[in-house]
């Protein structure tokens, strides 16, 4: 069985909590999701000389190609930093209300054990990809779409903040 590649087939995903994005409040959560680059290569053959055929049909001297290959980027790589509920917020009982709420909408079909499992990342995922976040990691706008969390205005002016960082193509 081949090994897997982080970055091929779904994007990767990692959680941070301790080093936020530059710019946010300092008492936030945030997830990340990093998508990698992605780039194509075209080999093709550029007929440099025709092929010298006599009249008869006879070659008397081969076409003579040069092959070029090219590389270009397809899709940029992309860090995609979001707000996510907090640790302490993430208790059993959360956990138990978010596979109940996913439950409700088809998106988990497991037991409702208060465990953020694989089973529950991967319906996290179903729920979050129509509304343009393709992850496991449950945002604050998804847990607050889903009623499981509460706005503080006073407290956090930007909620919903999302964060994209593209890889600088001259760095490739």
């Amino acid at each position: 069985m081949p090994l897997p590649v982080p970055g091929v087939g779904e994007p990767e995903v990692i959680q941070i909590h301790s080093t936020p994005p530059p710019g946010s409040p300092a008492d936030a959560c945030w997830g990340q999701e990093a998508s990698p680059a992605v780039i194509e290569t075209v080999t093709e053959q550029i007929l440099m000389q025709p092929a010298q055929v006599r009249s008869d049909g006879t070659v008397e001297a081969p076409a003579v190609y040069k092959t070029e290959t090219q590389q270009r980027i397809v899709r940029e790589r992309r860090e995609l930093w979001f707000r996510t509920p907090c640790p302490d917020m993430l208790t059993r009982d959360f956990v138990a209300s978010l596979q109940r709420s996913l439950k409700a909408r088809g998106l988990y079909r497991g037991r409702e054990h208060g465990l953020m499992d694989k089973a529950t990342r991967q319906a996290v995922r179903r729920y979050q990809a129509p509304l343009g976040l393709d992850s496991g990691i449950l945002s604050l706008a998804g847990a607050r779409k889903l009623g499981l969390a509460e706005i503080d205005v006073e407290r956090d002016p930007l909620p919903d903040a999302v964060i994209e960082l593209r890889q600088d193509p001259d760095a490739l």
